[in-house]
């Protein structure tokens, strides 16, 4: 019963949080190509009583999808706008935020995650290429992209950090 509450009000927390606006998208540049990477098996990440997908970045942040919609990152985060160390969205755009601790971590141990692949559930993908890690939603095509090149949210990025791929 405990661990049911416990799953609850993390659940109630993060999406509270990936709720809370972020930087605007001003531009609206397109995300990488997430979805041309090979799918790992959502089962491997599932976590939070299989209503989270969670995942390490080669960055060294935490990211989740959520089964109810919402997704992001925390913890390290480089290039961040303002030192920020979360990143989330859903359903709408995503945006950067400062939390005193990462608030992923209460999915506790997650793994790795392969370069080159992507993780999807609905209409959201996040995939990696060892290096840079980028998320979108394909509703509204909005999402993220975290880079030791830069960090920034669809519209927000600065014109001189060019993505390896696309959005097909």
């Amino acid at each position: 019963m405990l661990s049911r509450v416990v799953i609850g009000l993390a659940s109630a927390a993060g999406a509270a949080v990936m709720s809370v606006p972020g930087v605007a998208a001003a531009d609206n540049p397109p995300l990488p190509n997430i979805n041309a990477y090979p799918p790992v098996k959502t089962s491997e990440y599932a976590v939070m009583d299989n209503n989270w997908y969670a995942f390490s970045t080669p960055e060294g942040a935490t990211c989740v999808l959520q089964r109810g919609g919402a997704y992001g990152c925390s913890g390290a985060i480089p290039a961040a706008p303002n030192g920020a160390n979360l990143v989330s969205g859903g359903p709408g755009a995503p945006g950067f935020a400062s939390s005193t601790a990462p608030l992923f971590d209460v999915a506790g141990p997650v793994k790795p995650w392969p370069p080159n692949t992507r993780i999807s559930y609905r209409t959201i993908s996040c995939g990696t290429d060892g290096v840079m890690t980028a998320c979108g939603d394909g509703r509204n095509q909005s999402g993220f992209v975290i880079s030791p090149a830069g960090s920034y949210v669809v519209g927000d990025r600065p014109s001189d950090i060019k993505p390896s791929v696309r959005i097909g």
